[in-house]
């Protein structure tokens, strides 16, 4: 009794037995009062991470299947120039691997951030203040990066809605020239000096594809106004019956060659319009091999093609007799100011003597 006392009134004297058995008791009943909440939340936890693992594999796999199926729903043009212009290989893989790529991330970070709000719900964390503090975070980001979220979006809708895609010639309005590569930002386009342009996707207001659908070729052919047209006609119809024959033509005409009339008629003479419909982007070639065959076909028919510079009139008249006169000057008058004052001085008359 009297150690237990010296103990209780000196704090600096060491525990005694009896002590530390009592906290060892009370350390004891506290775990094995609390183990069963222990375990409770910790397998809760690993059922959120094992769920969450599980289905962000199954979605991300699904998601890849997804995308291969697309690179195969149109097996039917490839081979074909049509196929190999508008659907190629190229253009759907990285089409499909865009889309992959954001299906996969947005997954990913939906079922992620789910079950991280969920583990810190089962150790009982208070998630009003988090969920606030996220969203003020969320809004603030959104105005320092709006240009940045634009410009993504706009570039999935873009490669959702297959706007353009590799080895299409588009005018994007700041720039125009050939896709070459698509991305979630910025499109990079190849110019017609080979510079490359990188557009971001948030500044493209409008698209104009060139290499969709189809183009057309336009020729105007002046002649003399005094020539047979159905002649010119006919050498045209010729023309371009002859081209829709050879080869590489015969595929990049996607119609036939069509005279479509007298376009202007002037006083020295006539503009005759040609017209056809061609694979895109084939236009300008079609166009100069239709001005090439023409002209050996007006050559070969005596139609002489006109325009251009007029020559400049030549007088026949002989030579301009007053060529070679030199313009009047003031010294040729012996009374003129500029003739006397060049006028030497004459000698004093006793010098003379």
């Amino acid at each position: 009794m009297l150690l237990s006392a010296l103990a209780a009134a000196d704090p600096s004297a060491p525990p005694s037995i009896q002590d530390a058995q009592e906290k060892a008791e009370n350390a004891a009943g506290w775990v094995e009062e609390n183990w069963s909440t222990w375990l409770a939340v910790g397998l809760r936890v690993l059922l959120i991470v094992v769920i969450a693992t599980v289905l962000r594999h199954f979605i991300r796999k699904a998601i890849t299947k997804f995308i291969e199926r697309m690179n195969r729903a149109t097996p039917a043009l490839d081979g074909t120039a049509l196929g190999g212009l508008l659907v190629n290989a190229e253009r759907r893989r990285q089409r499909s691997e865009a889309i992959g790529s954001v299906l996969r991330s947005v997954a990913s970070f939906v079922i992620l951030g789910t079950a991280a709000l969920m583990i810190l719900g089962a150790f009982e964390i208070d998630l009003a203040p988090l969920l606030a503090s996220a969203g003020v975070a969320g809004v603030a980001l959104g105005f320092g990066a709006r240009n940045l979220v634009t410009d993504f979006l706009s570039g999935v809708f873009m490669i959702i809605e297959d706007q353009y895609g590799v080895g299409d010639s588009i005018d994007a309005g700041v720039a125009s020239g050939e896709v070459i590569e698509v991305g979630l930002r910025v499109t990079k386009l190849r110019g017609d000096n080979g510079e490359i342009w990188y557009v971001r996707n948030g500044e493209v207001k409008r698209i104009g594809n060139l290499s969709q659908g189809w183009a057309t070729a336009m020729v105007d052919v002046s002649v003399r106004p005094d020539e047979d047209l159905e002649k010119v006609r006919a050498t045209l119809v010729e023309v371009g019956e002859e081209l829709a024959k050879d080869e590489p033509w015969n595929e990049r005409l996607w119609g036939p060659v069509e005279v479509l009339g007298l376009d202007a008629v002037y006083l020295d003479s006539m503009v005759v319009r040609v017209s056809a419909k061609t694979m895109p982007g084939k236009a300008l070639g079609v166009e100069r091999e239709l001005r090439w065959r023409i002209k050996q076909a007006f050559d070969a028919a005596g139609i002489r093609i006109v325009g251009g510079v007029p020559p400049v009139a030549v007088d026949d008249a002989g030579p301009d007799p007053a060529a070679g006169v030199a313009a009047p000057s003031a010294y040729a008058s012996p009374t003129s100011p500029q003739s006397v004052a060049a006028t030497p001085i004459a000698p004093p008359a006793n010098l003379a003597k």
